[in-house]
């Protein structure tokens, strides 16, 4: 990557949101690179099966990732792999309009127009023993690594879609997937909790957190508080893997891209951030639903707007 190599639009990640958004850059004949620090896909790329993307009765995170990666590339969007560090805003002007740098690990960019779509990371449990286990047991990614866990006991945290996936993901190699949930309904589709109730290895205890997660050398079990009471106990694992939600990546932005209380980047759904030339799509800005889907219309949104930006063109048509 060349040093403050310009281009008309540069896409901070390469998630779902991301690489729609490279693709319809470069359909729209803007020069466009995406940058990614990670594997392109984000989040689905650690996920094994998605049965909710329109077009596919059933398809790995990972190989969806793939497709949507090559057609892309294929319509001309470049594909970075380095780790965005700072945006900075306006740093010159052309025709008019402000030129922002793109600082990343492998150099800086010019862009006319940026879209933030980082993403979020696991949220962690915060919890002794967490750090000091993590990939000694703990563990974010269970397509990543359910394979390590051959007929040995785990610990699922959490109670969503993603909860729910990875547990029964879990099953193929676990002899037993405890699901642990701090309350006493989950917030999984149903179509995903049944398929989960239905399943022999999978136990459930709602009403409890993980207090710690005990072990020398690996982890051997969790200690568990029930919510209502605050009775504690200890129950055997051999493998913890929290699904508590996502933390917005958004610490690189400047204060001029304004966030809310949780680090989102705050923009309506024309994903315009209120800054010139800098848009926010997918998971990183705040929105009632956060699925593939989603973050692929947001994509497409983003993309159109800032291409519209560069043209001069004020209303969105397509």
């Amino acid at each position: 990557m060349a040093d403050l190599e310009k281009w008309d639009l540069v896409v901070i990640g390469a998630g779902p949101a991301g690489l729609t958004a490279g693709l319809y850059g470069a359909r729209a004949r803007l020069a466009t690179v995406v940058l990614e620090k990670a594997l392109p896909g984000g989040q689905i790329a650690t996920t094994n099966e998605i049965e909710n993307y329109p077009g596919y009765r059933s398809i790995t995170g990972p190989e969806l990732a793939e497709r949507m990666r090559e057609q892309a590339e294929a319509q001309g969007a470049r594909l970075e792999m380095a780790e965005v560090t700072g945006l900075d805003l306006a740093v010159e002007t052309e025709d008019g309009r402000p030129l922002h740098r793109v600082r990343t690990t492998a150099g800086s960019l010019l862009a006319r127009a940026v879209i933030v779509a980082s993403g979020s990371e696991p949220r962690r449990l915060g919890v002794p023993g967490e750090e000091r286990l993590r990939g000694k047991g703990v563990s974010y990614c269970a397509t990543c690594d359910g394979a390590f866990f051959q007929d040995r006991e785990v610990v699922v945290v959490g109670g969503g879609d993603s909860a729910f996936q990875e547990g029964t993901f879990l099953t193929r190699y676990a002899k037993k997937v405890t699901i642990v949930h701090r309350r006493g309904e989950f917030r999984a589709q149903p179509a995903l909790v049944e398929k989960a109730r239905r399943d022999p290895k999978i136990a459930f205890i709602t009403h409890a957190v993980v207090e710690e997660i005990l072990g020398d050398r690996r982890v051997e079990a969790v200690r568990l508080r029930d919510v209502r009471d605050g009775r504690t106990w200890q129950i055997p694992a051999e493998g913890v893997f929290p699904y508590i939600g996502h933390v917005p990546m958004s610490g690189f932005l400047p204060p001029e891209v304004r966030r809310d209380a949780e680090g989102r980047v705050v923009a309506g759904e024309d994903t315009r951030t209120g800054v010139p030339g800098v848009f926010a799509a997918g998971d990183i800005r705040p929105k009632p639903l956060r699925q593939i889907t989603t973050a692929v219309a947001d994509g497409s949104t983003a993309a159109m707007a800032a291409e519209h930006y560069l043209t001069g063109t004020t209303t969105l048509s397509y």
